[in-house]
């Protein structure tokens, strides 16, 4: 169950910010609708050089509305040279602290920012760099060490918490932890579920992942979720409260209930709505 501070939450109801600057110095955009998590951050500045104006629009969860709009407070005012400093930490903890399960809300904000004054200096966009590591969220293995090293992170877990890799079908988990291996000297073996559960121990922990991991979230939102039925690896649910009327429904389906069942029960799950 995810804790938010009071300011996450002031952010959130009340976004400083939001909107479009028309002929911007500066703007960044990255995320992708698709993944679940979009944010286009835009700045001008005086004749002094300082940003006297920061605007954004995302499209995410709480935490990415509030990183996005607590990120505009904080570079309003401060010259490219201060704010090129912020870090993800530095947005967190003017937030009071972000869950860990969101932290990549403030890993997104830096990286808007970075690319916005990219685009001030004429720096054309830098390509990928690196090897697609995750195919869900296309992370690469240099965004990853990056995060890893940054922040300082051990587990695949903690990956998927900052830059999302890892949290979709599970195939990059082996891979993700090379890279945690190549950088902190040891070998942690991947965990592997290789008990073949029988269909009364599948619905069981699909029942209990549910109710312990899935239903808690969604309910922070307003929304719920009910397990209809189990047949063979499909799962079917039916999405209620806010989730039932959302129009990311569909990306709360795949990229969340269905990533956790996958980790957490088995990795052959599919999740499906009932119609």
């Amino acid at each position: 169950m995810w804790e938010y501070t009071d300011k996450v939450k002031d952010h959130f109801l009340n976004p400083r910010n939001v909107g479009v600057i028309d002929n911007p110095d500066g703007v960044g955009e990255v995320g992708s609708l698709a993944c679940g998590d979009a944010l286009k951050l835009y700045f001008k500045l005086d004749e002094n050089g300082r940003i006297k104006d920061a605007k954004f629009q995302t499209f995410g969860c709480a935490s990415a509305i509030a990183s996005s709009s607590a990120l505009t407070e904080m570079i309003i005012g401060r010259t490219l040279e201060e704010v090129s400093n912020i870090t993800n930490d530095d947005i967190a903890a003017y937030l009071g602290e972000l869950p860990k399960e969101k932290m990549h809300c403030s890993v997104m904000g830096r990286d808007a920012l970075e690319k916005a004054i990219a685009f001030y200096r004429g720096e054309k966009e830098k390509k990928v760099e690196g090897e697609i590591v995750c195919e869900c969220f296309g992370v690469t293995d240099v965004e990853i060490k990056r995060a890893v090293t940054e922040n300082n992170l051990s587990t695949i877990e903690d990956v998927t918490d900052f830059v999302k890799a890892g949290g979709g079908c599970g195939k990059c988990h082996e891979k993700i932890q090379e890279i945690l291996d190549q950088i902190h000297g040891d070998v942690k073996p991947v965990k592997k579920k290789t008990a073949k559960l029988t269909n009364i121990q599948k619905i069981k922990l699909i029942e209990e992942t549910m109710e312990r991991e899935i239903k808690p979230a969604l309910k922070k939102d307003g929304g719920n979720i009910e397990l209809i039925d189990v047949d063979g690896n499909t799962v079917i649910v039916e999405l209620r409260g806010t989730c039932a009327s959302c129009s990311k429904s569909q990306i709360t389906l795949k990229h969340y209930v269905e990533s956790k069942l996958r980790e957490l029960v088995s990795p052959d799950l599919i999740v499906e709505e009932v119609h």
